[in-house]
C-alpha cells in the first residue's frame, strides 16, 4: 500500500537542492513509492475540528534547475495523510508556533515529524540549556549588566539572536572590543527577546560538527569548516564540508541526549558540537543529510524513513 506523505515547507522553487535536507527526504520518499503532497505554511487552515491544507501532488528529480513538478491544487484533510513532514525553516516566530498548534490536532491520526508540540517546546537555543554540563559557558539574556559580568569572567564571547538560524547575526566580541556598545544597541533594537552570549571557542576554526540523530541514535556527521576570516561554519555562509567520525566525547553527548529526543518524538535532530562542547540542538528543520552522504557518510534520509515507517506502523496498530 502506497503511503501518502504531505510536506509543509518553504516554497520549493527557492531551495538549493545541492544541500537541502528536505529535498533528500522527498527523493527517498519517492524512491519508496510514496505519494507526495506539497504545501506551504500559509496554505494550512483549521476549519472546525478539521486541519486542512491546499496541497499539490509533487514529483522530484535530482536535476539542478529542473527538480520538481507540481499537480493541480486541491484541498485535503491532513488526517487523510499517513505522515506530515514539518520542514519549514525558521524564524521560529508566532507563525511557526501557530502551525505547530494546528498540526498537533492531527496527532492521533497522522504521524507528524518532528512532533509539533515537542518542536514548539524545544526552541533550539533554549532546549540545549537543559544540558549545561555538555556546553561551553552560556548566558541567555538582554540585560547589559549580566553581559558585562559574563564578558569580564570569560573574555572573548559570541553573541547571536536567540531565534536566529543559518548563522545570521552571529558576532564575535573580543575581550576589549570597541564595537560592543554599538552591537548591544543594535541587538536591543532588533530583537525583542533575549539573545545568546556564549564563551568563544577558538577551535571553531577547525570546524563545527553537525551530528544527525535519528530517533535518538547518532546516524551520521559532517564537519563544517568556516571560510577564511569568518567564525560561522554554516554551509550557507561559505563553510566547507568534511567527512567526520564521532569522538568518544561526541558519542557521550549523543548517548545523553538520545533518550529524551526519542521520548519527545523528535525523530530527526541535528546537534552542533565544537571541540567537544554541545552548542545547539536543532529540531525545527535540521540540515546536513546531503553533505554527510556527499562526504562518504551514510544515507541518513533512508534511515529517517525507516524510523518513520516503524513509528507510523505503530500508530496504525494503536489506532
Amino acid at each position: 500500500m502506497s503511503r501518502k506523505i504531505a510536506v509543509q515547507m518553504d516554497p520549493i522553487e527557492r531551495i538549493n537542492i545541492v544541500g537541502d535536507s528536505t529535498f533528500a527526504l522527498l527523493l527517498e520518499a519517492q524512491k519508496r513509492g510514496f505519494e507526495i503532497f506539497y504545501y506551504t505554511p500559509d496554505k494550512l487552515s483549521l476549519r472546525g475540528s478539521d486541519v486542512v491544507a491546499t496541497v499539490q501532488k509533487l514529483a522530484v528529480r535530482d536535476i539542478k534547475g529542473d527538480y520538481f513538478d507540481l499537480g493541480p491544487a486541491f484541498e485535503t484533510n491532513l488526517r487523510d495523510m499517513d505522515v506530515v513532514l514539518l520542514r519549514q525553516d525558521p524564524p521560529f516566530d508566532l507563525a511557526y508556533i501557530t502551525s505547530t498548534h494546528l498540526l498537533e490536532k492531527i496527532g492521533g491520526a497522522t504521524l507528524v515529524v518532528n512532533d509539533p508540540a515537542s518542536v514548539r517546546n524545544a526552541p533550539e537555543k533554549i532546549f540545549v540549556m537543559d544540558y549545561p554540563q555538555l556546553m561551553p559557558p552560556t548566558l541567555v539574556t538582554r540585560d547589559k549588566a549580566a553581559i558585562d559580568a559574563f564578558r569580564a569572567e570569560h573574555g572573548e564571547v559570541v553573541m547571536k539572536p536567540l531565534h536566529g538560524h543559518g548563522g545570521a547575526a552571529v558576532f564575535r566580541l573580543l575581550a576589549q572590543d570597541s564595537n560592543y556598545g554599538s552591537l548591544f544597541d543594535l541587538f536591543a533594537t532588533s530583537f525583542r527577546e533575549q539573545w545568546v552570549v556564549q564563551k568563544f571557542l577558538p577551535a571553531v576554526s577547525r570546524g563545527d560538527k553537525r551530528i544527525i540523530l535519528v530517533d535518538g541514535q547518532p546516524c551520521g556527521a559532517v564537519n563544517r569548516v568556516p571560510a577564511a576570516n569568518d567564525i560561522r561554519s554554516n554551509m550557507v555562509r561559505g563553510g566547507a564540508a568534511e567527512a567526520a567520525e564521532l569522538s568518544p566525547r561526541e558519542k557521550e553527548i549523543c548517548a545523553t541526549l538520545g533518550p529524551e529526543l526519542k521520548r519527545r518524538g523528535l525523530l530527526f535532530v541535528g546537534i552542533d558540537v565544537i571541540d567537544g562542547f554541545l552548542t545547539e540542538i536543532n529540531v525545527t528543520s535540521p540540515t546536513g543529510i546531503r553533505a554527510i552522504q556527499r562526504t562518504g557518510g551514510p544515507d541518513v534520509a533512508a534511515a529517517i524513513w525507516d524510523a518513520i515507517e516503524v513509528r507510523q506502523a505503530a500508530l496504525e496498530a494503536t489506532g
